[in-house]
């Protein structure tokens, strides 16, 4: 139960409800941007953000008791497979040969090694 006298409770509140609305705001860019790529900066940015403030919040809200110590590790293993399995996602995508946006303003993959049509663009 929360208790709004406490501080460290309306604190843990506050920082989860800011968690939230990233969240929130994350999905919402996975529904309406155009391409793969920009969801995937939706979905690493904004989630993983939120995600991270919510346990961040559960940490603060219960201390490094069993329920803290697991948010802990929680935010560690999304602290780093988060953004890896987003690039390599991004690379996958790039290689079989998934377009850009048409209003993106650079190919950094254009006219590399990795390029799947091999020239620049």
């Amino acid at each position: 139960m929360i208790d709004f006298g406490n501080p460290v409770h309306l604190i843990a509140f506050v920082v989860m409800a800011i968690g939230l609305f990233f969240d929130i705001v994350g999905c919402l860019g996975l529904v309406r941007l155009p391409d793969v790529y920009n969801r995937l900066q939706a979905g690493t940015k904004c989630v993983t953000l939120g995600t991270f403030l919510i346990l961040l919040g559960v940490l603060i809200r219960f201390g490094f008791d069993a329920m803290g110590v697991k948010a802990l590790l929680c935010l560690w293993f999304i602290a780093m497979t988060s953004p890896t399995a987003a690039h390599a996602i991004a690379r996958a995508a790039h290689k079989a040969g998934f377009p850009l946006w048409k209003g993106s303003v650079v190919d950094r993959y254009a006219g590399s090694k990795e390029d799947p049509k091999g020239v620049a663009s």
